[in-house]
């Protein structure tokens, strides 16, 4: 298997920790990618232009995150990040939660590096205020350890936090959020898909 990549992008992040949690990392060869560029590859793997994007081993293109999140959840033997019965629907949510508190971050991220004007700042501000609702959510029933996809939506989003905004810290206003993203700041899902210093 083939992923493009940008050790920058949380939803990229998300992708590599589901690759350690299912076992999966000697089987994808890393392709380094300015996805603003739009290679020619990249193009051919994801007409979006957006990073991450997975060529299976037959060649077929998979984008999105949570869609190649759940292909890889069917491959290896590890146990499963999308639960089945009852507990999937929350997992998903909880992804999509944090999925769009990702959003939110990357698109207020992107426009602060441009000229501001109003229409810069007020799109900024939604952006913020969205991440802001979204955090309170999850303060209030934050997730456990890393055992679902859901979980690890949420430990990359927060990181991407950490990594973009640090001048902005959120922990004293959610601590048992906070808690719960240093009991699983060791796990090797984390660790080692940190992104690079800012």
């Amino acid at each position: 298997m083939k992923l493009f990549y940008s050790p920058s992008s949380p939803f990229v992040r998300k992708v590599m920790a589901c690759l350690i949690l299912r076992g999966l990392e000697g089987q994808v060869e890393l392709v380094s990618t300015n996805a603003h560029a739009s290679p020619g590859a990249l193009l051919a793997a994801n007409p979006l232009s957006k990073v991450p994007a997975l060529l299976t081993e037959d060649g077929a293109a998979i984008y999105d995150s949570p869609v190649i999140c759940e292909y890889l959840d069917g491959i290896g033997s590890a146990a499963p990040l999308f639960p089945a019965g009852p507990a999937r629907i929350p997992a998903l949510v909880t992804q999509a939660l944090a999925d769009g508190l990702m959003d939110a971050a990357v698109a207020r991220r992107m426009s602060d590096q441009l000229p501001q004007d109003e229409g810069r700042i007020a799109f900024s501000a939604r952006q913020k205020a969205a991440v802001e609702r979204g955090l309170a959510v999850l303060e209030q029933a934050p997730p456990q350890g890393l055992a679902d996809i859901g979980a690890v939506a949420v430990a990359c989003a927060l990181g991407y936090l950490d990594f973009r905004f640090a001048q902005e810290p959120w922990r004293e206003a959610h601590p048992k959020l906070a808690a719960w993203l240093a009991s699983v700041a060791e796990s090797p899902a984390i660790t080692r898909t940190a992104p690079p210093a800012a």
